[in-house]
């Protein structure tokens, strides 16, 4: 798929509006990645922007940044806050353990890297 694409994209997987859906641009080839996340509740779409960070240390993202969304709505967050948050927090620990060198193949993200000194 192209970027361009990933809003049409992310309203059809909603199943006509009725679930939300979050789509990672990390496989693209662009410069910025651009998520995009299609809230059904509002029916918007909210482009995410980051970075992209020359790393194999990849394994794992797309759990954790469920699961990083999944933790913000349990702290309150609204749905389109949370996913604005979590892909925040993962960029961010991609940035951080970009430089780790761990075993072979694609390495871990540094989950904990706002607490780490």
């Amino acid at each position: 798929p192209r970027q361009e694409e990933l809003p049409d994209a992310a309203r059809e997987l909603s199943q006509g509006g009725r679930v939300s859906v979050f789509l990672k641009a990390g496989h693209l080839d662009d410069e910025e990645l651009v998520d995009i996340f299609y809230d059904a509740e509002s029916d918007r779409i909210v482009p995410l922007r980051s970075k992209r960070v020359a790393t194999v240390n990849t394994h794992g993202t797309g759990c954790t940044l469920s699961s990083a969304i999944a933790a913000f709505l349990a702290r309150g967050y609204a749905l389109d806050d949370a996913a604005a948050a979590a892909k925040e927090y993962i960029a961010g620990a991609i940035a951080a353990g970009a430089h780790y060198r761990i075993g072979h193949g694609h390495g871990p993200v540094h989950h904990f890297y706002r607490f780490w000194e």
